[in-house]
């Protein structure tokens, strides 16, 4: 281990330029030996993973927290910059993130850890990238899950049709009134309650690191990018798909992380992908909600690096 460790602060921002946009990322332990991405949830952001980094840097690991592209200190392109905003896109940045930022550092295979949305990205660069990934932590994986291996016949026209009508049903949809709204009427305050079981985490910083960058004068743009590009994805994008590659070939293990009390993605869908895929390991977190990760921060720090430590490369 890294005798030498230096205490960084997860809010001490560095930038890096990805195709021309700013992207914001944070790192502890960076000397370490064992690279980890934490990624982040739907409007959340690096910050969000505050009381993790530190657990993890002492032990050996050089632990990075990337916001993504749309969220937190990065930018926030809308269409006319980066056209649709979906999971191929952020795998893309975190696939960039490794080559350009960490591999000058450390030439080891990558943990991902993510949170929701983060989760869904971590699986999506799994496939892509499978021989950089040595594990995944998703907590939880969300998405909608499909055993059957049924064909969807896409019809041309009416493929077509639904996409013209999604994508005129965003710009028009008045999204800068929206969030305004969500800022001043508090709805930011609703979502934390309906995300954390227990209440006393949702502190002032909580609360800032979410609301801060939905004020961003181009947060709106952004959203609308993503509202379309998630809305429109390929289905070789979701969640059901990238499960069936990835145990195709089983080089990358998977480990879910579900809260028993999750209000926004419930335990049976995580218990529906662990029953289907045998090879994925299911560990459930009693009287926890959606972000395990900062509500119960002990808890998923030890199933997480116990995971880490017992994988056979360690």
């Amino acid at each position: 281990m890294n005798s030498h460790f230096k205490e960084e602060n997860i809010n001490c921002p560095n930038y890096w330029n990805w195709n021309g946009f700013k992207i914001c990322w944070s790192v502890m332990g960076e000397d370490n030996e064992i690279p980890i991405i934490f990624l982040h949830g739907f409007g959340a952001s690096r910050k969000h993973w505050r009381n993790n980094l530190g657990y993890f840097a002492k032990r050996n690991c050089a632990s990075y927290a990337l916001d993504l592209i749309g969220f937190g200190d990065s930018d926030q392109p809308g269409v006319r910059e980066i056209g649709r905003l979906n999971n191929e896109i952020w795998c893309n940045q975190v696939n960039d993130f490794i080559t350009q930022v960490i591999r000058p550092k450390s030439s080891k295979k990558v943990i991902l850890i993510g949170n929701s949305l983060g989760a869904l990205v971590a699986l999506t660069c799994a496939v892509s990238l499978e021989e950089q990934i040595e594990t995944v932590i998703a907590s939880p994986l969300p998405d909608r899950f499909q055993e059957d291996n049924k064909k969807i016949i896409n019809k041309t026209l009416f493929k077509k049709f639904k996409h013209r009508l999604i994508t005129l049903f965003f710009f028009i949809c008045p999204l800068e009134i929206i969030l305004f709204l969500i800022t001043k009427l508090r709805i930011i305050r609703l979502g934390l309650n309906s995300a954390y079981f227990k209440k006393d985490n949702i502190d002032r910083e909580l609360k800032d690191l979410v609301t801060k960058p939905v004020l961003r004068r181009t947060a709106a743009r952004s959203l609308r990018a993503m509202c379309i590009g998630m809305s429109l994805r390929d289905k070789k994008l979701k969640a059901s798909y990238l499960l069936k590659k990835l145990c195709s070939s089983k080089k990358v293990p998977f480990l879910l992380i579900w809260g028993d009390k999750d209000n926004f993605i419930p335990l049976f869908l995580g218990k529906k992908i662990a029953n289907f895929h045998r090879w994925v390991k299911l560990k459930v977190v009693s009287n926890a909600g959606h972000c395990i990760h900062d509500e119960d921060p002990s808890v998923f720090n030890r199933i997480s690096y116990e995971w880490i430590r017992d994988l056979k490369n360690f």
